[in-house]
């Protein structure tokens, strides 16, 4: 009697093109996140090198938070909109050539749908059943590979970033300004370290990637940037002091 193979755990493929929108929102937020962890603890852990008082901390780290979250927000309303911009072009291209070249984009449909293994007949029949329904949905679907309903949000990118790194930054805030001064960096080393873990782990399961991989490349990434940036304040305070 032949066993039947074990089920191999995949990543989730989701079919539907919202849903695969949603998830790479989600994948850019937990980015996000990892970007206020990393840079804010940099920041907060060089100050502690450097001062023991916990004013400039606060003050150094609030900073670091503001200007992180808007810094995030710009960047990606920029990039979103850009984005936007573009897939609205090809939208009016596209209603363009279907309104003065219809038998062309017929065919360009039927060419679609034949690279993808049916046959010349058969690619035919569907592209023509389709323009009759719909013939710009049929090729924003086929061709371009867009949803108009379901545009990029500059707007929603833009908040979405600020929010994600704003969390993320709240983490080695409070492990910097909570704990006695004697404990305070080792203690947001670790704090920032299991955070990097968690959120190293989560991105690859989005991606389907390997999580021991991603959680490797982020973790010593963020050690890396509070041990240079805990060396700065250190030989920068101890020259300033």
């Amino acid at each position: 009697m032949t066993t039947p193979p074990e089920p191999t755990t995949q990543p989730f493929e989701p079919h539907h093109g919202a849903f695969g929108s949603r998830l790479n929102w989600l994948r850019a937020g937990v980015l996000g996140a990892n970007d206020g962890i990393v840079s804010t603890a940099g920041i907060v852990v060089g100050v502690a090198a450097a001062s023991t008082q916990r004013g400039p901390i606060f003050t150094a780290g609030i900073a670091a938070l503001a200007a992180g979250a808007l810094s995030m927000a710009v960047g990606e309303y920029v990039s979103v909109s850009t984005q936007r911009d573009s897939e609205k072009a090809m939208l009016k291209l596209e209603r363009h050539e279907l309104e003065t070249e219809p038998m062309a984009e017929l065919d360009e449909l039927a060419a679609l749908y034949e690279a993808k293994g049916l046959t010349p007949a058969t690619a035919r029949t569907v592209a023509e059943e389709l323009t009759d329904h719909d013939a710009f949905a049929a090729h924003v679907d086929a061709e371009l590979h867009l949803d108009p309903d379901e545009l990029t949000n500059p707007w929603q990118a833009a908040i979405s970033s600020a929010i994600a790194f704003t969390v993320g930054a709240i983490l080695p805030l409070l492990a910097i300004l909570l704990p006695p001064a004697s404990i305070r960096v080792p203690i947001t080393f670790v704090a920032v370290l299991l955070a990097l873990t968690i959120t190293g782990w989560i991105s690859a399961r989005l991606g389907g990637a390997n999580p021991r991989r991603a959680i490797y490349r982020v973790v010593i990434g963020g050690a890396l940037a509070m041990a240079v940036t805990f060396g700065i304040g250190h030989l920068v305070g101890g020259a300033v002091g």
